[in-house]
């Protein structure tokens, strides 16, 4: 079983900046593909933002140019900094980790924008 544990949520003006972390556990970080999603009150969970093992990345439209995915091996850590956020990116947000062809979830942080 793998737990992620998410954090860094909160509620910020729009134009401001936040940035997620999360948690993964061991050394798998270097061998296990991470994403950051988001779902909206009443829409689908979507992807925001992917990195794979080998460090290629990969945006969703909506959040190209302001928000960054990374990890840090040491820390087994994954962030996403998300800056010049508007309202439309109000929701909670999840990590993901795709572990030897099994997916696993964080449980969640809330992240509001204030217009």
């Amino acid at each position: 079983q793998v737990q992620l544990v998410e954090s860094g949520g909160g509620l910020v003006q729009a134009g401001g900046s936040l940035r997620l972390s999360c948690a993964v556990p061991g050394s798998i970080l270097n061998s296990t593909g991470m994403a950051w999603f988001r779902q909206a009150p009443g829409k689908q969970r979507e992807c925001v933002a992917e990195i794979t093992t080998g460090g290629s990345t990969n945006y969703a439209d909506s959040v190209a140019g302001r928000f960054i995915i990374s990890t840090d091996n040491i820390r087994n850590t994954v962030y996403l900094q998300m800056n010049s956020l508007k309202s439309e990116d109000t929701a909670v947000y999840y990590c993901r980790a795709n572990w030897r062809n099994q997916f696993y979830w964080g449980q969640g942080t809330q992240v509001t924008v204030s217009s």
